[in-house]
C-alpha cells in the first residue's frame, strides 16, 4: 500500500463527508435553495384536488434530499390527478403515461424519488389502520416549481407521497378528508418475474466457492428490489471470488476492473446496488460479535441469470452481500463455515 501524508487522510475524510451531505436519503435535510414566486397566467394552474398555485413574490424553499428511509418512513400524503387534463399535468416521469384515478400510484419527493430508483417499485402506505401498496410512476419536484413545467405549482416539500384517488380509497379515508394526512410508507419489495433454468454448457458454470449453477426448467424469482436500508439492515453474506476466472465472472461494474481476495470488497443486490449509487462506497458489514468496513465494487444481479453474461448462474435473492474471502477473515468465520452467513450491514 501507498504511504500517505497526514493531510491526504483528512482531505479524503472531508471529500467523503462532501460527497455524503449531497446524498439525495439523507441523515439531515435542509433546504438547498429558495424559489421566488410568480403570478400563473390566467387559467395556466389546474387546481384540481386543491393544488396551490404560487403567489407572487413569494419565496418556496428548494430541497435536494429527502428524510431517510426506514421501515416506517414518516410523510405527508397529498392527493394528485395522474390522468390527463389533471392537475398532475405531464405524463408521468417513469413510463411517460398517464394512470387512471382507479390504480394506486404515487409521485415521491425528489430524494426519495432517487433519480427514478424507485422508478416502477411498489411502496406500502400504512395510515388509518390499513395499509396498500402502491407504485411509484413520477417525481413530486421538491427542486423547482413555479414555472411552465410546473403547472406553475409550487415546489413540493421534502417529505411528500403524492397520491392517485385509489389510495386514499384504500386507506378508507372519507372523501371530505381528503387533501393532507400523515403516514408512514417503506419498501414494498416483492418479486418482479421469474427466470426458467437452463442446463449449463459443459464447463461454462464456475462452481467456485459453492456457487449454484442453474438447473433446466427451474424456475428463479427475480427481483428490481431490496429491503429498505437501515443502521442495521438484515441480509445474507456469500462467498464470491472477484479475482480473474473465479466465480465472480467479468470484472466488477463499478470500476471494471478485477479485485485480491485480500481486498474487502463486495457486490450488493440489484436494489441495494441502485443502479451504481453505492458503487466504490463503504458498507459496515457486522455479524459474529466483529465488524468490518468493505467496498463495493459489484452488483449481484437480482433481475436476470442462467445464461452466459451471469456464468449461468441463478439471480441473485434481493437480500445478498457478496463478500470477498477478506471480509469473512476479517468476521472471524472458521473458514468450514464459509458461505452463508446471517448479517447486517450499514451505508460506513
Amino acid at each position: 500500500m501507498k504511504s500517505m501524508s497526514l493531510g491526504t487522510p483528512i482531505l479524503l475524510l472531508l471529500i467523503v463527508i462532501f460527497a455524503h451531505s449531497l446524498e439525495v436519503e439523507a441523515q439531515s435535510c435542509k433546504p438547498s435553495g429558495k424559489i421566488r414566486g410568480i403570478k400563473p397566467p390566467p387559467g395556466q394552474c389546474n387546481q384540481d384536488n386543491d393544488s396551490d398555485c404560487c403567489v407572487q413574490g413569494k419565496l418556496y424553499p428548494t430541497y435536494r434530499c429527502s428524510p431517510s428511509v426506514s421501515s416506517n418512513t414518516k410523510a405527508v400524503l397529498t392527493l394528485n390527478g395522474f390522468e390527463k387534463g389533471q392537475d398532475g399535468g405531464s405524463p408521468s416521469e417513469c413510463d411517460n403515461q398517464y394512470h387512471s384515478d382507479d390504480t394506486p400510484v404515487v409521485a415521491l419527493s425528489t430524494g426519495w424519488y432517487n433519480r427514478g430508483g424507485r422508478c416502477l417499485s411498489n411502496i406500502t402506505i400504512s395510515a388509518n389502520g390499513r395499509s396498500v401498496n402502491a407504485m411509484v410512476v413520477d417525481e413530486c419536484d421538491s427542486t423547482m416549481g413555479c414555472d411552465k413545467d410546473h403547472d406553475y405549482q409550487p415546489p413540493c416539500a421534502n417529505n411528500i407521497v403524492d397520491a392517485s384517488r385509489a389510495v386514499w380509497k384504500a386507506l378508507g379515508v372519507p372523501e371530505d378528508n381528503w387533501g393532507e394526512m400523515d403516514i408512514t410508507w417503506s419498501d414494498a419489495c416483492k418479486p418482479s418475474g421469474k427466470i426458467k433454468g437452463i442446463k449449463p454448457p459443459p464447463g461454462q458454470c464456475n462452481q467456485d466457492n459453492d456457487s449454484d449453477c442453474c438447473v433446466q426448467g427451474k424456475l428463479y424469482p427475480t427481483y428490481r428490489c431490496s429491503p429498505s436500508v437501515s443502521t442495521n439492515t438484515k441480509a445474507v453474506l456469500t462467498l464470491n471470488g472477484f479475482e480473474k476466472d473465479q466465480d465472480g465472472g467479468s470484472p466488477s461494474e463499478c470500476d471494471n476492473h478485477y479485485h485480491s481476495d485480500d481486498t474487502p470488497v463486495v457486490a450488493l443486490s440489484t436494489g441495494w446496488y441502485n443502479r451504481g449509487g453505492r458503487c466504490l462506497n463503504n458498507i459496515t458489514i457486522t455479524a459474529n460479535g466483529r465488524s468490518v468496513n468493505a467496498m463495493v465494487v459489484d452488483e449481484c444481479d437480482s433481475t436476470m441469470g442462467c445464461d452466459k453474461d451471469h456464468d449461468y448462474q441463478p439471480p441473485c435473492a434481493n437480500n445478498i452481500v457478496d463478500a470477498s474471502r477478506a471480509v469473512w477473515k476479517a468476521l472471524g468465520v472458521p473458514k468450514d463455515n464459509w458461505g452463508e452467513l446471517d448479517i447486517t450491514w450499514s451505508d460506513a
